[in-house]
């Protein structure tokens, strides 16, 4: 099974929407990868600006064995995850690293991953979508496959302060809370749907 956990801004809690999936069924045996996207001029191996041909360096891929790290793919394996790996391309170069994250999902039975632009390559048996409808601030990776969501994950409650973010892209989608979504996990895990 793969499930894709995005959000439509930074900083929203998609590690922890994943780390409560890990532990709602840490039988799953999961393997948990996040993926980071960095700007121009900055080098995926080491994350600073480097002289770097893209070709060199396009991705880089980790796997973390650390479970008291402070990381996000430490948090990972302390919710419960076999294995965790973190994966660093330049901004537009998510298809670069396919190919490596193609070999660790096809090698485990159920992968979860943190990132909207993985969409662009998988077609996920879950796709969950943390938004926040207090912050306007809507990436374009985001807007780009929210109608592809099967439920949304809601950390805030309010009427969206979304601009430029058409209605029926999320109108009719469920809409969990983090606690309610912890609650309903295991039907969603096992049916690979959303609890109605």
């Amino acid at each position: 099974m793969l499930v894709v956990v995005g959000g439509h801004t930074r900083n929203i809690g998609k590690t922890s929407v994943i780390c409560s999936i890990i532990r709602a069924a840490p039988e799953l045996a999961w393997t948990a990868i996040k993926i980071t996207q960095f700007g121009h001029g900055v080098c995926s191996k080491n994350g600073t600006a480097c002289e770097c041909a893209a070709a060199d360096h396009s991705y880089a891929l980790s796997r973390e064995l650390d479970a008291s790290g402070g990381t996000d793919t430490s948090r990972f394996l302390a919710a419960g995850a076999m294995r965790s790996y973190w994966v660093r391309t330049a901004a537009g170069n998510v298809g670069e690293a396919v190919p490596a994250l193609r070999r660790i999902w096809d090698a485990s039975e159920n992968t979860i991953i943190e990132s909207n632009s993985i969409l662009q390559f998988v077609q996920p048996d879950l796709y969950l979508v943390v938004v926040d409808f207090t912050v306007e601030d809507f990436k374009d990776s985001s807007r780009r496959y929210l109608d592809r969501a099967d439920a949304l994950v809601a950390v805030s409650e309010a009427e969206p302060a979304w601009k430029d973010v058409a209605e029926s892209l999320w109108r009719g989608k469920r809409v969990y809370s983090p606690m309610e979504l912890a609650r309903l996990l295991r039907p969603a895990v096992f049916g690979k749907h959303i609890e109605t």
